[in-house]
């Protein structure tokens, strides 16, 4: 890991002052610096552009858009992954063999898999804000708030319809707005590449840069059996972009926290990025081993252990940021500045004392980050988080809507049903190796003599106890599922699962834990945040992007390569350099292009200098992935799906010396399609906008996959 030495202007994060980095920022769609954009590059959207783009962009667990007026949907292979690893079957493996349904008829249903479009966005910040009332503490104000946002949320969703509202807290509870979605729960699959080329290279090359990686997948969304007609979508340009081009990044960025306070970030780089770390590099050890075993366990692995990686790498740079001695010294320092600012205004003076307040909530959770951190979730895997859903579900829908627990309200059951009833068979190997590791956890952050370990384990070893409560189960029966979400508190209460009785054992003191934290932390944050935002507010205007927050933003950037150690690195890759890549690392795994490729190759007809990846300035974090790259015209160039290395402290220090997003580039996905996939009339649907496609070129050069079906005894054996 590279030291990064660079220090950066950091006055924005505290004083919403202008910054030498003027790409900086994740914005909001309606408050986009339009201005800012027309002034250093002589061009910016304008509103019908801004509404255009924000209704092609959907989400699907990360980000994703339309690009046909057919339901026709595309996001990153990684994104896309769980639905490819579903439909295989013992017989076809899909992330391996890569899928192409070739027409409508064999597109297959994603089970579990849903797709939300954001159509309006309310300024609902006064209200809010309104409803913590003078007199109440932090606590009760929190709970007022979170009470007051249920309501509204339960007001504007419409269930029957596939419409859920949820609201956004910005600038730490200085801003809320209420986001209005339609969700689409019929997702079928067109287009996969085999796994070996959506990542090629593999985790010693995830973070890097240059890549070679086709890593897209591609969607329909039907409705009663229909593909749905998207008015707005993005069409595929055909002239790609060259070094300078402005481009811009729409989707939906999770988390940054480049406006935390300084006390906020110093828990982060002492107490929590480290425990996670521990625990990621054991589940990445655990899986490498599990996964040696025989193919099966392999490929039952494949996506838990490149989640565990990519989290593991990406949280590892997150705090090589914070690291920085000389980063974190400019932070504190522009901080001081910040509260001298706000000590010399009378009407202001007051709000430097939230800095204290916040980090009082930060020692509280500095004292219980043990419990915090394992006692609210202290299984893993699929099948306890079923359990734990079920058993939390049965006893907030007793309670009035608006005092439930976040995430139980009325407008979020239906979701969380077609997640807990997702059909996909449950290897309980897998989910045996992920209970026994977090119980690891949970017994090395407690100690083998505390009460609520001792509860858990009772009296077993990890590895003894997650087998008894993975074998004893019957969760993996969706029939068993279906009954206890029907039966409800009566359903669950008879329940003799192991699974079932140990989280209604554990709930009690979770619930507690979870009180302590959003009455200590969460409610002090908030009220405290809300002031500071409304200083900065007061003094500079809005003139930074709120941290990320898993919604929808529209970042900006220019194409461009950049120098690293003396050396120039271009903005672009080619097939060729793939095939370069291959050879220099010997041509094993992770660098094997499959075999589709090589016939390509050998064949004359894939145009071996086309750009599959290139790199540019445009800001980006984690939930990214997926996201389209457009030019002016609002036109596909490529879809996002990594950052470089030296771009991961951005999750605090936003610097594009030589920090780049990368992106498979348009021209190559084109290229892909039409000369190692023989997929014409799905290139044809991206770069005519629907029209009438032409005939494949050749016959496809292995079987179109057919819609699988999982069958029952394979249900069983899992």
């Amino acid at each position: 890991m590279k030291k990064y030495a660079l220090l950066l202007s950091l006055a924005i994060l505290f004083a919403f002052a202008a910054s030498a980095f003027a790409d900086e920022g994740m914005w909001l769609y309606e408050r986009f610096p339009s201005s800012k954009v027309k002034q250093k590059y002589g061009w910016a959207p304008d509103q019908k552009w801004l509404d255009h783009v924000r209704l092609a962009s959907v989400r699907m667990g990360a980000s994703a858009s339309f690009v046909s007026p057919n339901g026709l949907v595309f996001t990153n292979h990684h994104v896309g992954a769980g639905c490819v690893h579903d439909i295989s079957t013992t017989q076809h493996d899909y992330m391996k063999e890569g899928f192409y349904a070739g027409d409508q008829a064999n597109e297959p249903k994603c089970p579990g898999l849903q797709v939300s479009v954001l159509t309006d966005i309310q300024d609902v910040s006064a209200d809010v804000q309104a409803a913590a009332k003078t007199g109440m503490s932090e606590a009760e104000a929190g709970t007022a708030q979170r009470q007051f946002m249920s309501k509204l949320e339960k007001e504007c969703s419409d269930p029957e319809h596939n419409v859920r509202c949820e609201t956004v807290t910005l600038y730490s509870g200085g801003m809320y707005h209420l986001y209005k979605y339609k969700l689409f729960k019929d997702v079928r699959l067109v287009m996969a590449p085999e796994f070996d080329a959506a990542f090629f290279g593999g985790d010693p090359d995830n973070f890097t840069y240059p890549r070679y990686d086709l890593d897209i997948t591609f969607f329909r969304i039907y409705e009663d059996g229909k593909p749905i007609h998207s008015a707005d979508y993005l069409p595929f340009s055909t002239t790609g972009v060259k070094e300078g081009d402005l481009i811009f990044v729409s989707g939906n960025p999770g988390s940054t926290g480049r406006l935390l306070t300084h006390a906020q970030m110093e828990y982060l780089r002492d107490i929590a990025y480290p425990a996670r770390i521990k625990s990621l590099n054991r589940g990445v050890q655990s899986l490498l081993a599990f996964s040696k075993v025989n193919d099966e366990n392999a490929r039952a692995a494949e996506r838990v252990l490149f989640g565990y990686q990519n989290s593991y790498k990406a949280i590892v740079g997150y705090q090589s940021g914070l690291l920085d001695k000389k980063l974190m010294a400019g932070h504190e320092a522009d901080e001081k500045k910040f509260r001298a600012t706000l000590g010399a205004k009378p009407d202001l003076k007051d709000s430097a004392a939230a800095f204290d307040s916040i980090a009082k909530a930060v020692d509280f959770q500095r004292k219980n980050f043990v419990r915090v951190n394992n006692v609210e979730n202290p299984v893993g895997g699929r099948l306890a988080n079923i359990a734990r859903t079920l058993v939390r579900v049965a006893d907030e829908r007793q309670k009035p809507n608006d005092q439930r627990l976040r995430g139980f309200q009325d407008q979020q059951l239906p979701a969380m049903q077609v997640q807990l009833m997702n059909p996909v068979p449950v290897y309980k190997p897998l989910e045996i190796l992920q209970v026994t590791n977090t119980l690891s956890d949970l017994q090395e952050a407690l100690g083998a003599d505390d009460a609520f370990i001792k509860q858990v384990l009772n009296g077993k070893t990890p590895a003894d106890r997650a087998a008894e409560l993975i074998n004893g189960t019957k969760l993996n029966d969706l029939a068993f599922r279906k009954e206890l979400w029907d039966g409800g508190a009566t359903a669950i209460n008879a329940a003799a699962d192991p699974l079932i009785v140990l989280m209604k054992q554990v709930d009690p003191e979770a619930r507690k834990i979870r009180k302590d934290f959003e009455d200590n932390v969460d409610a002090v944050v908030r009220k405290n945040g809300g002031i500071l935002a409304k200083a900065r507010f007061a003094i500079y205007g809005e003139t930074t992007a709120p941290d990320a927050t898993g919604t929808l933003r529209l970042n900006y950037g220019v194409v461009k390569g950049y120098t690293l150690n003396g050396k120039h690195i271009p903005y672009f890759t080619t097939f060729a350099g793939a095939f370069e890549h291959e050879k220099a690392n010997g041509a094993k795994p992770p660098y094997v292009l499959p075999a589709s490729y090589h016939k390509a190759k050998d064949a004359g007809t894939l145009k071996l200098d086309t750009p599959i990846d290139t790199v540019n300035t445009a800001d980006s974090i984690g939930g990214n992935s997926g996201s389209p790259t457009v030019n002016k015209k609002g036109e596909i160039i490529g879809i996002l799906f990594d950052g470089n290395i030296e771009s991961l402290p951005w999750n605090f220090f936003f610097d594009d010396t030589v920090g780049r997003t990368v992106i498979t580039d348009s021209r190559g996905i084109i290229e892909a399609l039409q000369h190692i996939y023989h997929a014409q009339p799905l290139a044809d649907e991206l770069l005519n906008a629907g029209k009438p496609a032409a005939a494949p070129e050749a016959a496809p050069k292995k079987p179109v996959a057919k819609a699988p079906a999982v069958e029952k005894k394979e249900a069983d054996k899992k």
